[in-house]
């Protein structure tokens, strides 16, 4: 691929990424910092804890549809000058790399964004909907036994290089491999605080109410 593409798809994945529905929407139909609130997370978790629950729902949406479509823009439409498949998915990866780390350090909010689990869904879901499929139900699973939607995100994020890896290997070549693996540990460096609360035991189920 030209640097002029592979600049493009960086820009353009990470300004995509970058969007912070959580802050915008709880700014517009509550008038508040969703950044004051709870963990201070733009993400739908927190947006959440401000009592709008279609406000969440609409963020868990909105930010799983701005991954889905920074990778889409890749992968299916005509211009990226390609008919490699493996070159299209290495690209898809670098995409959704970038649409990511967009959203986990987004330009408007001082690089201060959200953990990623939703947008990092959305890409896979463009990219390897079996794989991100694969790990949204390990993520369901784990929620379901356990109530730690920090848990279920984390082995969810885990599941998807390692399905990738044994189910798609002829398509995720080293590079893109490495890209996809990339955005795993991202969403889980993301989780670091919530890791510490789960060896202490102290992190807040599903459902619970905070003292």
């Amino acid at each position: 691929m030209s640097y002029p593409t592979l600049i493009t798809v960086a820009v353009g994945s990470y300004l995509l990424g970058s969007i912070p529905f959580g802050y915008i929407l709880v700014r517009i139909f509550q008038g508040i910092d969703v950044r004051s609130i709870g963990s201070g997370n733009i993400g739908a978790t927190n947006v959440a804890r401000t009592g709008g629950k279609g406000v969440a729902v609409a963020t868990l949406v909105l930010d799983i549809f701005k991954g889905w479509l920074a990778v889409f823009l890749v992968v299916t439409l005509p211009w990226i000058p390609s008919s490699d498949p493996v070159q299209l998915h290495t690209l898809g990866a670098f995409a959704a790399l970038c649409a990511v780390i967009g959203h986990i350090f987004p330009l408007w909010l001082g690089f201060k964004g959200g953990k990623g689990v939703a947008t990092g869904f959305g890409v896979f879901l463009a990219l390897a909907p079996v794989s991100a499929l694969i790990a949204i139900t390990v993520f369901l699973v784990v929620v379901a036994l356990t109530r730690y939607v920090s848990l279920g995100s984390i082995l969810g994020s885990a599941a998807l290089p390692l399905s990738l890896l044994l189910l798609q290997q002829h398509l995720f070549h080293a590079l893109a491999l490495a890209m996809s693996a990339a955005v795993a540990l991202l969403i889980i460096v993301r989780h670091r605080q919530n890791i510490g609360r789960l060896l202490k035991g102290t992190e807040s189920r599903f459902g619970s109410r905070k003292a």
